[in-house]
């Protein structure tokens, strides 16, 4: 790369004697050392380009960002290692708008899923003879975590206002809907007309399970944006699992759904809230239900690694397709009428109280599998036997 310096120099070294030659020289290595030293300690990538796009220099931040060595990329070209950017017009910039600095960001898949943010600078707008370019990378993918963090912060303060909201506004007209329905009964039985007492016996049990599923969605969505810090005893899953489906019996058996179990030998107990474990449990099996409108087959099984203690509910139903999965776990998203969006949400915080996690698979037209990961009670460290030492002179 040249520069006026270079250029004066060279000029100048006819006239100089050897010693003057060796100053200058010791003092451009000098500067050279400095600048390197520089370049590979800054956190940006730095790669520069010449003709044709091929790279002349890359410290090391670039090199582990985009996962290549210097030696073994020098000369190669950039779109090599960084793809999906048109480096010709890049290159072809506009000298007069060389402060017009492109910038862009980038997702980088090798050798870390990383998002990048450059810009580039046209070398020509240091020495107008001088072709190429100095591309600038720096990793933001943290940034880009931590607004998302902001995000949900913000989003979960909102929903604990309208919560509040909520409960005050509604909870408490349907306490007194309940207590009037409940005046309403003792009225009925002193009704003499059996007919008439029946039949507004009827309209008030409606009036009662409705009243009672506005309240469950109340709690529900209490719950979902002000979990309670799970109470952690030792907890048997299996015993979880059967009594959260003799709760459910009766849906089961409405929808026509066959539950399969594959039971663990010796499952291990696991250190868990047992209110919050059955309400996930719940949640789960009530979308798998919905799911499978025309009825089909719940298969629940268990098992056990080194870690935790897993349990999957695999439906057959219409699976999900693949542009809803990223936002299955944001509140009131749903693609069932009578889904409140809030189910898996409550699942996730709860798995995320206990230190567990949960994983999902799912094909288009043949299910859905939801596993939730419990860390085990019982886990401890495994130590790695240390080998033995030769003896009889061996080292």
């Amino acid at each position: 790369m040249k520069s006026k310096f270079l250029d004066k120099l060279i000029d100048r070294l006819d006239r100089m004697d050897s010693d003057s030659v060796q100053t200058q020289f010791l003092h451009l290595a000098r500067e050279k050392g400095l600048l390197e030293t520089i370049f590979q300690a800054i956190q940006e990538g730095i790669v520069v380009v010449g003709r044709g796009a091929r790279i002349r220099y890359a410290n090391r931040t670039a090199e582990s960002l985009f996962g290549f060595k210097l030696d073994d990329a020098e000369d190669q070209p950039i779109a090599r290692y960084i793809r999906d950017i048109d480096w010709e017009k890049v290159l072809n910039l506009d000298e007069d708008e060389w402060e017009k600095l492109i910038r862009r960001e980038i997702e980088v898949t090798y050798p870390d899923h990383r998002f990048v943010e450059f810009y580039v600078v046209p070398l020509s707008a240091v020495e107008l003879k001088e072709q190429g370019a100095v591309v600038i990378f720096r990793d933001v993918t943290r940034e880009r975590e931590t607004t998302a963090e902001s995000i949900e912060s913000e989003r979960l303060k909102a929903l604990t206002l309208l919560a509040a909201g909520v409960a005050h506004e509604i909870g408490n007209p349907l306490n007194a809907v309940t207590i009037h329905l409940q005046l309403l009964e003792r009225e009925l039985e002193e009704l003499s007309d059996a007919s008439m007492r029946e039949n507004l016996t009827e309209l008030v049990e409606v009036s009662r399970r409705e009243v009672q599923r506005l309240d469950r969605i109340i709690t529900q969505f209490l719950r979902a944006i002000r979990p309670s810090i799970p109470d952690r005893q030792p907890v048997e899953m299996e015993r979880i699992l059967d009594e959260t489906l003799e709760l459910m019996q009766h849906e089961v058996l409405n929808r026509r759904i066959l539950v399969e179990r594959e039971r663990a030998k010796d499952l291990p107990t696991v250190p868990a809230d047992e209110t919050q474990v059955k309400q996930a449990f719940f949640n789960i099996i009530k979308n798998a239900l919905q799911a499978m409108e025309d009825g089909g087959i719940l298969k629940i099984s268990t098992e056990v690694s080194p870690r935790f203690v897993s349990v999957c509910f695999a439906d057959n139903g219409p699976g999900i397709a693949p542009e809803n999965l990223g936002a299955i776990y944001e509140a009131y998203h749903t693609t069932k009428e009578e889904g409140s969006g809030l189910g898996l949400m409550i699942v996730q915080r709860i798995l995320r109280d206990h230190g567990g996690e949960i994983e999902i698979c799912s094909t288009p037209e043949r299910g859905t599998a939801f596993t939730l990961h419990f860390p085990r009670n019982d886990v401890r460290m495994a130590l790695l036997e240390a080998p033995k030492r030769a003896v009889d002179g061996g080292l």
